[in-house]
């Protein structure tokens, strides 16, 4: 017998859809945000730092990049309350996708301050500015430009992986959808309307992304 389409039982529970979606985006707001801080950080560390720094991130870098990000969440969300740490499934996801945003962001960063000519650095140097001041003032605007793509495909990454924060039942898009198809047994309608929506979600996140290198990055102008 012919499968027989009924996107209105999925639209029914439209209430949930929105709140799954704000709650990815609250995710990916905070996550993006803080991992990107955090990646700064840690590309600043690994080149620029203390001595004494640098091995301590390149551990976490490599721990993190090494790792599933299920194995980071289920650790964060289960691993901490048992040694008294208490922590709610939101505070856990975000926690979790700012220190997986974190550890790439730091790789990605470092390579575009790699990239960064000897020549500034020792300019800056001789103005008497310290190296903080050369990082912020004189590296991180031209590292930024160099590897904005690349951070950008991060981002929208870790957007799309938030989806795995349903299994610890934080109410984001995917947690939607599996309640929804669990109530009215449409798994191919609820799952193709998730879809479009993580699709919509990750163009909407690029061209926002696109904005921020237009406007403070790269400064250029759209033609």
């Amino acid at each position: 017998m012919a499968y027989q389409f009924d996107f209105a039982s999925t639209f029914d529970y439209t209430d949930m859809l929105v709140k799954g979606v704000l709650t990815t985006v609250e995710l990916i707001a905070i996550g993006g945000v803080i991992g990107v801080a955090v990646g700064i950080f840690g590309a600043w560390a690994r080149t620029q730092g203390p001595r004494w720094l640098r091995p301590l991130v390149s551990a976490y870098v490599e721990l993190i990049r090494n790792t599933p990000f299920l194995i980071q969440l289920f650790f964060i969300f289960f691993g901490l309350p048992s040694i008294g740490v208490q922590i709610t499934e939101i505070q856990a996801a975000c926690l979790a996708m700012i220190i997986n945003l974190g550890a790439y962001s730091t790789e990605i960063i470092r390579a575009g301050v790699v990239a960064v000519a000897r020549g500034q650095i020792e300019a800056g140097l001789s103005l008497a500015m310290t190296r903080i001041q050369i990082f912020r003032h004189i590296i991180l605007r031209p590292a930024l430009q160099k590897i904005w793509p690349a951070l950008s495909s991060q981002i929208v990454i870790v957007m799309l992986g938030s989806a795995v924060c349903s299994q610890i039942a934080v109410e984001e898009l995917s947690f939607a959808a599996n309640f929804i198809q669990g109530r009215n047994f449409r798994a191919f309608e609820a799952y193709l309307i998730t879809t479009v929506i993580y699709l919509a979600l990750a163009i909407l996140l690029r061209q926002i992304l696109r904005l921020i290198d237009i406007t403070f990055i790269s400064g250029r102008r759209s033609a």
